[in-house]
């Protein structure tokens, strides 16, 4: 198995994102926020506030991703046309949120997903497999989800209303409290499709700035 460095396909797109999307990275935006969470007490207020986006939010074309997860668990992505439709792609990170907050503090993070199995007929987000890389470095392997769980359902129902933002949410069950607090950072992303087998998505700054602070790239090697 190649690392992520020898990998041509996840090369090509990190030098793309590099190149093509050189201008400041100071940790703004919806970064911002993310590291406000320890202030955070409770995710309902946050959900209120953040339950009424502008307009101008909403009718962009842009996909939303949100990161979600407890803080001494794992964490995980979904992405969704917009934030009333069901994800679709689901995948719990082989990542703690704990370490996600690690990287994003450092204000740049760039995760690939590469899929080692390439099957005609699906579509590159309808693969099974993935290994993940977070700033350079393997995480290990993850399993896209078929099915929604309660906890995740619960999730994406709470932030229905929501654009973008960070916070904290309140838990399904005391038991899932105690792995810590439920934390969410939702922003939209710009979806550019390389080909069939290669997608980038690029975070929107809420402030208009054109720094990616964060990026996500799919690859299925050939």
């Amino acid at each position: 198995m190649p690392s992520l460095t020898e990998t041509p396909g996840v090369m090509s797109l990190l030098r793309h994102a590099t190149e093509g999307r050189r201008s400041k990275t100071g940790g703004g935006g919806v970064f911002k926020m993310f590291k406000l969470l320890p202030m955070l007490s409770s995710g309902c207020k946050m959900v209120a506030l953040l339950g009424r986006p502008s307009k101008t939010l909403l009718a962009d074309k842009a996909i939303a991703i949100t990161f979600f997860g407890y803080r001494r668990g794992r964490v995980s992505l979904a992405i969704q046309e917009d934030p009333r439709s069901p994800p679709f792609f689901l995948i719990e990170l082989p990542m703690l949120t704990s370490s996600l907050h690690k990287e994003m503090a450092s204000g740049l993070v760039k995760i690939a997903l590469e899929s080692e199995t390439r099957t005609i007929k699906k579509k590159l987000v309808e693969e099974y497999v993935w290994a993940v890389y977070c700033n350079g470095r393997k995480s290990g392997y993850s399993i896209r989800r078929k099915q929604v769980s309660d906890e995740e359902r619960h999730v994406m129902q709470l932030l229905r209303g929501v654009s973008m933002g960070a916070g904290v949410l309140p838990c399904l069950s005391e038991k899932d409290a105690a792995d810590g607090e439920l934390t969410y950072m939702r922003a939209r992303f710009e979806r550019v499709v390389g080909s069939k087998d290669s997608e980038s998505l690029y975070m929107i700054n809420p402030d208009g700035s054109g720094g990616a602070e964060l990026s996500i790239f799919l690859v299925r090697l050939k």
